[in-house]
């Protein structure tokens, strides 16, 4: 594997930062996953305009989308694949220890590995944590992680690939990577970005090409749902066919399957929408 690390390519074992690069000492950065199918990434202008938003966010400098660009072509140049996961990660760059940050300027990581296309439906798990829907971060993809990675432990260990967060006030917000979709007579509906989730770029492109609602729900709307399904990066759209001890059968419904066909067709037609 060759990585983009701060202005060049580097053989993985040679792919380094300081340990004190405010990234690592205090989760200070942020990211982006973009899908690559044949070589080609897929939105990526919409991945890069979320970095910018996330970056000022956090207060960090406006990352050089040309810059970016370049670093992932040639990162996709460096690893063919026929299907992969590229991750940008821009961070803090070298900092004191501590919260104050540095002034040697950020961070630009940019990775590509492989990975495989998602079954069509998944079992997903309630957690008991809350996603805070007016904290300092919400809504910017950072690499504050640890929560997600706990939530992601939790679902696992109950034979399931995602966990869904309620916010603060009990209402339905997203998973650990991604959105949440629900199908009640007919209509499709997902939570609005108020509730506190990330506005997940196959969130906003399933809003737009399939006409779902933004719609504040109760978490329990997951108990009589006809029709559940998750987006992200590399879901793309993916039916839910258990949620805790609620079963699904059929999924995908034909909601769902409509959504996702209808999703594949326009991506197909469009990579960078």
């Amino acid at each position: 594997m060759r990585i983009w690390v701060n202005g060049g390519l580097r053989d993985a074992d040679d792919a380094r930062l300081s340990v004190l690069d405010h990234g690592l000492t205090v989760g200070d950065g942020i990211f982006e996953t973009v899908r690559v199918a044949g070589g080609r990434p897929f939105a990526l202008t919409r991945h890069l305009d979320r970095l910018t938003r996330s970056a000022r966010g956090l207060g960090l400098a406006d990352p050089d989308h040309d810059g970016v660009r370049r670093a992932v072509a040639a990162v996709i140049e460096a690893n063919p694949m026929e299907l992969g996961r590229l991750r940008i990660t821009y961070t803090g760059g070298l900092s004191p220890l501590g919260s104050d940050r540095g002034d040697a300027g950020p961070s630009l990581v940019v990775a590509l590995g492989e990975t495989v296309r998602r079954p069509d439906s998944t079992a997903v798990v309630t957690v008991p944590w809350t996603r805070n829907e007016r904290g300092a971060v919400t809504g910017l993809k950072t690499t504050s992680y640890a929560e997600n990675v706990v939530a992601l432990a939790r679902a696992h260990e109950q034979g399931a690939s995602e966990a869904l967060f309620p916010n603060t006030v009990g209402r339905l917000c997203e998973g650990t990577g991604s959105n949440v979709f629900v199908v009640v007579d007919g209509r499709v509906h997902t939570p609005p970005v108020a509730s506190g989730c990330l506005a997940g770029i196959t969130r906003a492109l399933a809003v737009e090409w399939t006409g779902a609602q933004e719609t504040d729900l109760p978490l329990d709307v997951l108990e009589r749902a006809d029709e559940i399904f998750l987006t992200s990066t590399l879901r793309d759209i993916q039916a839910v066919h258990r949620v805790d001890g609620r079963e699904l059968p059929g999924a995908p419904g034909p909601v769902t399957a409509k959504a996702m066909r209808v999703f594949d067709e326009r991506a197909a037609g469009d990579l960078d929408p």
